[in-house]
């Protein structure tokens, strides 16, 4: 293997820990060669891959992307790159605001403002709210177009059975935080373990909506997000399309399975 790096050389020209470099393995992103003992050694090919790799995470690419991309399979890469671009661009605005609050707060500071900790906490907060506020906007711009202002009536009453303790930020943050794990997790078989895993998990968190959509609602809100990619305004539901369409087929094969799924019920 003259031509090839042990794993402590290869740290030190990529940067990446041997750590980062096994975990990769595991992965499957890269195979680097055995010696008769055991030890890694990476040749010219798994270099190149790797120099691949650490490129596409500097265009913000997940391993998972990654992997689906560097996969020899056809790929929709207007799409991933369209869809990256759409979070680093939320990212980027997030960011954007938190130094904005940082520069005002700051500037308060700088001509003698007592600004103290609660003082502090306060302004995050009334940004927080302007966040909400602007987040509801985008969702009105969105159920404009699918829903009649009577459909959303029915919605509004509807969903005011779920009571006031129902804490709308945290379902939206759940939402999110398995959009993440499901995105993470891809690519996957839909039919597997880890897939049934995720549907049970969507469909737990889909109950305070099941038990009191309607059909129609129901009907509504699956079209609504097959259209995601002709949404008027970038609203966020947690999760992006690929996720959408991967949480189709898990579902569907769950019900081929002769699983049963908790779907709205008819009235009466």
């Amino acid at each position: 293997m003259a031509d090839s790096l042990d794993i402590a050389a290869v740290t030190r020209l990529t940067g990446l820990t041997a750590r980062a470099l096994r975990f990769y393995e595991a992965r499957g992103l890269v195979q680097p060669l055995r010696t008769a003992s055991g030890r890694r050694h990476y040749d010219a090919a798994a270099l190149e891959r790797l120099n691949l790799i650490l490129s596409l995470k500097k265009a913000g690419l997940t391993l998972a992307q990654i992997q689906r991309l560097t996969a020899n399979r056809r790929i929709d890469l207007h799409g991933l790159i369209t869809a990256q671009l759409d979070h680093l661009e939320a990212q980027a605005r997030r960011i954007s605001e938190a130094q904005t609050l940082l520069v005002s707060v700051k500037s308060r500071i700088d001509r003698g403002e007592p600004i103290d900790a609660e003082t502090f906490c306060s302004l995050i907060r009334h940004e927080q709210q302007d966040s909400t506020t602007m987040s509801q906007d985008q969702w009105k711009a969105v159920t404009d177009r699918y829903f009649t202002p009577e459909q959303q009536a029915e919605w509004a009453d509807r969903m005011g059975a779920l009571g006031e303790d129902f804490d709308q930020d945290a379902y939206a943050a759940e939402w999110k935080a398995l959009g993440d794990d499901i995105k993470a997790a891809l690519p996957m078989d839909p039919s597997g373990e880890a897939a049934a895993g995720f549907v049970q998990r969507w469909f737990d968190l889909l109950k305070p909506f099941t038990d009191v959509a309607s059909p129609a609602m129901w009907t509504g809100t699956m079209k609504m997000y097959d259209d995601m990619d002709n949404w008027p305004v970038q609203a966020d539901p947690g999760f992006d399309t690929e996720v959408w369409a991967f949480m189709k087929q898990a579902t569907a094969a769950r019900m081929l399975a002769g699983v049963s799924l908790a779907l709205p019920k008819q009235p009466g």
